[in-house]
């Protein structure tokens, strides 16, 4: 399962230099994990009233080329890898009109209870919506 969502560059997005500040993209890369995380039916309000949150533990992030004020891009967002504590996130932050690559992303989660005490493995929930999506 691939997740896209698109987005309109706006001027609160660019920075001094009339590019997009580069934190934008992080912002947009967030936006898209929880729209899959939708869409592979996990409610993240719903997790954490079950005592699991899944925070980011790494971030791996390229930058390809700059976005500009009113360019259209896409954020493309699927499960890339999943280990029995892991679940690394593929992103990339594309150009709408000929696909030009803004931005390439890893990010990696795991499992924490409301506490911050890390599972030591995914729990079932996390790791069943994952590989049904890494299946479509």
């Amino acid at each position: 399962m691939k997740n896209v969502i698109e987005h309109t560059v706006y001027y609160a997005d660019t920075d001094a230099y009339g590019v997009v500040w580069h934190g934008t993209y992080l912002r947009w890369i967030e936006q898209g994990r929880v729209e899959i995380c939708r869409n592979m039916g996990l409610d993240l309000t719903e997790l954490k009233k079950n005592n699991i949150l899944i925070p980011v533990t790494n971030i791996n992030v390229r930058y390809k080329a700059s976005a500009k004020l009113d360019d259209k891009i896409i954020v493309e967002t699927e499960v890339a890898k999943i280990t029995p504590l892991t679940i690394t996130f593929a992103q990339s932050i594309k150009a709408k009109e000929n696909g030009k690559p803004y931005v390439i992303a890893e990010i990696e989660v795991v499992a924490v209870n409301n506490e911050g005490k890390i599972y030591r493995r995914l729990p079932d929930i996390l790791k069943d919506a994952c590989l049904r999506a890494m299946e479509e």
